[in-house]
C-alpha cells in the first residue's frame, strides 16, 4: 500500500520538482530521495502522505537549489532550464520556458512559497508547516516573489496562433538563411540567448541584442552547414507553447523557444546542451 500511496502522488511531485528545480532530470532525482526516504520510514504513522511528501519533497528542492547556485553563476554563458514535451501540464501558465527563466531569480524559499500558493493552491498555513514559517511569512515571502516576477514579465502575452504563425515564419526564414525574411519577424531590439554547457567555438557566452546581429547569425549558422546534413526540424510543443526541435537521427540537436508581443520575436532562447535535451515528458 506504501508504493500505491506513494505512485498516485508521483506526477504531483514531479510538477513541484520540475517547477522548483528547472530540471527534469535534477527533479527525478529528487523524487527518487523522496521516495528512499518514505521507503525508509514508517509509513503506517503518516496521517496525510500527501502533505507528508510535498513537504518533503519541498526541503529537497530547495537544498538542491541552494547548492546549485554557485555553479549556476559560474556556468559558462547563459544558464537556461531544461526543456521538457507536454501533454497535460498542471498549470500551463507556470511551466512556460520564459517563466522558468523568471523564477530563477527567486531565492529558494520564496520560489517554492510562490510555486505552492500560485500553482499547487497550497494554503499559508500549509506552507508555513512545511518550510517551517509562520502565515505572516508564508505571505510576506509570497509578496516579495510575486514583486520580482510582475517587474520582469512580459507585458504582452501572444496568443498561441500568434505565437505559432510567428515560430513558423521564423523557422521558414532560417531555413532558407534569408536575413531579410528572419529580420521581418524579429523586433529592433530582440535578444538572443544560448546555452551550450560549455565555452566550444561558435557558442552564445553572451546574449546577442538586435535585430541585425541576430538575423546575421542565424544566417551565418545555416551557411555553415553542411549540404548533406541529416539534421531534421520540426515545431513540437515545449514547455506548453509550440518551439523548434532540432534532431539528428533520434538525438536531440537543439531546442529554440520565443516570446513575442503578437507583432515580432522579442527573445529567443537556444539550448544546445546535450545534457539539457532528452525531451522527457512531463504530464
Amino acid at each position: 500500500m506504501e508504493g500505491d500511496d506513494f505512485e498516485r502522488h508521483r506526477p504531483l511531485l514531479m510538477g513541484i520538482a520540475y517547477r522548483m528545480l528547472s530540471s527534469s532530470a535534477e527533479a527525478e532525482d529528487a523524487v527518487q530521495d523522496t521516495w528512499l526516504r518514505w521507503q525508509s520510514g514508517d509509513t503506517s504513522v503518516i496521517g496525510d502522505p500527501r502533505a507528508w511528501l510535498s513537504t518533503t519533497i519541498v526541503r529537497i528542492c530547495i537544498d538542491r537549489l541552494k547548492s546549485s547556485r554557485a555553479r549556476r553563476e559560474t556556468y559558462p554563458g547563459t544558464w537556461l532550464p531544461e526543456p521538457v514535451l507536454t501533454t497535460a501540464p498542471l498549470d500551463l501558465e507556470s511551466i512556460q520556458f520564459g517563466f522558468l527563466v523568471l523564477l530563477e531569480r527567486l531565492d529558494p524559499r520564496e520560489r517554492a512559497v510562490f510555486l505552492l500558493h500560485q500553482v499547487f493552491d497550497y494554503s499559508h498555513a500549509e506552507i508555513g508547516e512545511m518550510l517551517e514559517l509562520s502565515e505572516a511569512a508564508s505571505r510576506q515571502a509570497l509578496h516579495r516573489a510575486k514583486e520580482h516576477v510582475a517587474a520582469d514579465r512580459p507585458r504582452f502575452v501572444a496568443s498561441r496562433e500568434a505565437h505559432g504563425r510567428l515560430l513558423s515564419a521564423f523557422l521558414s526564414a532560417v531555413s532558407r538563411g534569408d536575413i531579410a525574411a528572419i529580420s521581418s519577424v524579429i523586433a529592433e531590439d530582440v535578444v538572443l540567448y544560448g546555452d551550450h554547457g560549455k565555452k566550444d567555438r561558435g557558442a552564445i557566452l553572451v546574449p546577442i541584442l538586435g535585430r541585425d546581429k541576430v538575423a546575421r547569425f542565424f544566417a551565418s549558422q545555416v551557411a555553415k552547414m553542411p549540404s548533406s546534413h541529416e539534421l531534421d526540424v520540426t515545431i513540437s510543443d515545449v514547455n506548453g507553447w509550440p518551439a523548434i526541435v532540432g534532431r539528428t537521427g533520434v538525438t536531440v540537436a537543439f531546442v529554440i523557444t520565443i516570446e513575442t508581443d503578437g507583432q515580432k520575436i522579442a527573445t529567443i532562447r537556444s539550448v544546445l546542451n546535450p545534457q539539457k535535451l532528452a525531451l522527457r515528458h512531463l504530464n
